[in-house]
């Protein structure tokens, strides 16, 4: 029988690993770390405050997930897999109890936005309502023949622009603060060229297929795909680091859910010049630097109706928020980072004990950054949140050290495996027709360094594992 190993155990190793079993392969999944998962992990608080609480310990909600086709053509359901929606997407506070939120409903979003309403309608509104024929655009690699080619179009033409050029279609603080916090999800600079496109991306998925939740925790996406996976006869293999290509051990192909570093130090010697060029020249973005609370009630909103949101992006006005995410990108901490905030337990309160609650939080902040965020998360939430501190009954940071050494993926804390802007947010992780082979025969790419990136949707594993059948084909 022919034979494949995937190294690393994320959602785009497992998908790999599940494609390349449906065609007959026997298929050895290994994972350094003694869970699966990689950045869909959950955990449970053990003892003490909080005890009973599940949080996850990095992807918290996906849009891209219940959106991609090959996660949807998997029945992942009969696994255990459960999508649950908040009532709001996602929410953006500002300063004096002002507040901007985002509903699955376009028209009900443009009305809170008033006067901005149908600019919202005619950009995001206008994407959402196409998402469909994007979809398959959007999560494949950047070179190829658009199927859609008026909708890939009109979304390009947004795309392209520094998300301060396109926040310009909206007058008031809100509708541009909730543009801005989507946008910044790319951690880059708001001002450079297609600075746009992520937030396009995220905040038109929001509208057309929401931001939902895995029920009991995002572990249950890595479960389901690694039941899938054993069903098809694949095993999975915890606590193996594989560092030179012998530790893989024999296989017809090979598959790496890693960053491009990493790969080029298993396969030194081997690769091509110019690919071990590109993956050298590869760049990281900046870090998330995490803090997981566990409070008594809910997050006391100066804007009541913030408490219905999944995900609550706090940076302030769209200003503040570029302004934030400038420095970080200059190596300086700012004092007001950009915070996300995510609400799980609104959308799936099975994650809650005794009448605590988890809060799941992270901050932008340099990569390598070296200090604790975790006062600056916490008065960011204070900020918008009179009273918080008060609630909080436990707090548990995780450095960005810790955050690389949790998942050798993320590099300096960089979460997304590689910077969002420049060239590299479209070709990644090098300028090829192919962007997931390394040149190697029979070795492929298919991290997050991949196309399409970042997010839950195991794309990324999908398109490499079907360069590998390909090549086995030949």
């Amino acid at each position: 029988m022919t034979s494949a190993v995937v190294v690393g155990s994320g959602p785009n190793g497992l998908a790999a690993a599940v494609r390349l079993a449906q065609e007959g392969l026997s298929v050895r999944v290994l994972e350094a770390e003694p869970t699966i998962g990689g950045g869909t992990r959950s955990s449970t608080v053990a003892a003490g405050a909080g005890a009973g609480v599940v949080t996850d310990e990095c992807s918290a909600f996906h849009p891209m997930g219940v959106a991609s086709p090959f996660l949807a053509s998997l029945g992942l359901e009969r696994h255990g897999l459960r999508w649950r929606w908040p009532e709001v997407q996602f929410a953006h506070p500002l300063d004096g109890g002002r507040s901007a939120l985002l509903w699955r409903d376009v028209d009900r979003t443009a009305d809170g936005l008033g006067a901005d309403g149908r600019a919202w309608d005619r950009t995001l509104g206008m994407i959402a309502r196409s998402f469909p024929d994007l979809v398959p655009e959007l999560l494949g690699p950047a070179l190829h023949v658009p199927r859609r080619p008026i909708a890939f179009a009109r979304f390009g033409a947004l795309a392209a622009l520094p998300a301060s050029v396109l926040a310009r279609a909206w007058r008031g603080d809100e509708a541009r603060a909730l543009f801005g916090g989507v946008a910044a999800h790319a951690f880059s600079p708001l001002d450079a060229p297609l600075s746009s496109a992520v937030g396009l991306v995220l905040g038109a998925a929001a509208h057309a297929v929401g931001w939902p939740v895995a029920e009991g925790g995002s572990q249950a996406i890595a479960d389901a795909l690694a039941a899938r996976l054993r069903e098809l006869g694949g095993v999975i293999e915890t606590g193996v680091r594989v560092r030179t290509l012998e530790d893989a051990g024999s296989f017809d192909v090979l598959l790496l859910c890693t960053a491009p570093g990493a790969a080029a130090s298993l396969l030194a010697g081997r690769l091509p010049a110019a690919v071990a060029r590109s993956y050298a020249r590869y760049r990281h973005g900046p870090a998330a630097f995490k803090v997981d609370y566990v409070i008594e009630g809910e997050v006391p909103w100066a804007a009541p109706d913030i408490g219905r949101a999944g995900t609550v992006h706090l940076g302030g006005t769209f200003e503040e928020t570029a302004a934030a995410e400038k420095q970080v990108l200059a190596g300086h901490m700012p004092a007001r980072p950009f915070v996300l905030v995510g609400q799980q337990f609104v959308a799936d309160p099975g994650r809650s004990a005794d009448g605590l609650n988890p809060l799941w939080a992270y901050a932008h902040v340099p990569n390598g950054y070296p200090g604790d965020a975790t006062e600056a998360i916490t008065g960011q939430i204070e900020r918008f949140a009179p009273g918080f501190r008060g609630r909080i009954r436990s707090v548990a940071s995780r450095s960005v050290a810790q955050a690389e050494a949790h998942n050798a993926n993320y590099v300096g804390g960089d979460i997304s495996t590689g910077a969002n802007f420049g060239a590299q947010l479209l070709f990644r992780p090098r300028v090829a027709l192919d962007p997931y082979s390394t040149g190697v025969p029979g070795v492929y790419l298919c991290s997050a360094a991949t196309p399409p990136g970042g997010g839950a949707h195991g794309m990324a594993g999908f398109h490499a594992a079907e360069r590998a059948i390909a090549h086995l084909r030949r």
